[in-house]
């Protein structure tokens, strides 16, 4: 994978003004940022065929290498759940439907059975909390593993692919745990989806970095804005 030099060639320095057109920090940084803008959350239903070639998914799992990581832990790691093994992941939506809720109905656990089949690409999250160097906190791990996620997603996306995460009850069932033979220190935290986007809803809008950014002044504590 192609690694962008730093730091960039060609920046003006000392107050030098800058050549015709955009320095090589500011393409980059616009290049980033209308990536960023570009994710969407597609969901699963939404995603069909073809799905990312080996080469590109390759690319894509590359990408979480270069979270940030205290320690060098890898405190996260990916399933990949293929086609042939889509019918074993569909029994434990419906089993652990009906753990939960023994009322349900054969058509809900039909419609529970059916998310295992959305999407080319599917990914199982897994976060081990013990492994390595047990003082690194557990939320430590969380976030490097959201880190490794967004770059997947993103890498995704540049690709032209949508993608999404998704979640539920069915992540803590016994059956899904057996399945996936997780160690009692591993938490399934999400599922990746991935694939060309058939159709996609309006982009949301998005908050404003003054609402959700505070600045810590020296005299009058936490203020708004920065």
């Amino acid at each position: 994978m192609a690694v962008i030099p730093w730091p960039l060639k060609n920046v003006p320095r000392h107050g030098t003004p800058a050549s015709s057109g955009a320095s090589a920090p500011e393409e980059t940084a616009a290049l980033a940022s209308a990536l960023i803008q570009s994710r969407q959350t597609i969901l699963p239903k939404r995603l069909a065929a073809p799905g990312p070639t080996a080469g590109e998914l390759a690319q894509i799992l590359c990408a979480a290498a270069h979270a940030p990581d205290h320690g060098q832990l890898t405190p996260w790691r990916f399933v990949l759940v293929p086609a042939a093994a889509r019918p074993a992941l569909a029994d434990v939506f419906a089993q652990a439907l009906q753990e939960r809720d023994a009322s349900a109905t054969a058509e809900q656990a039909e419609q529970a059975r059916e998310k295992a089949y959305r999407s080319p690409v599917l990914l199982l999250v897994v976060v081990d909390a013990q492994r390595g160097d047990t003082e690194v906190d557990a939320a430590e791990r969380l976030v490097s593993a959201g880190c490794a996620v967004q770059n997947m997603l993103l890498m995704a996306t540049a690709q032209g692919y949508g993608s999404a995460l998704t979640s539920g009850k069915a992540l803590k069932a016994n059956s899904l745990r057996a399945l996936f033979q997780l160690a009692p220190s591993e938490q399934a935290v999400c599922f990746i989806s991935i694939g060309t986007v058939a159709s996609r809803k309006a982009a949301r809008a998005r908050p404003a970095a003054t609402a959700y950014v505070s600045t810590l002044d020296p005299h009058q504590g936490v203020v708004p804005g920065f």
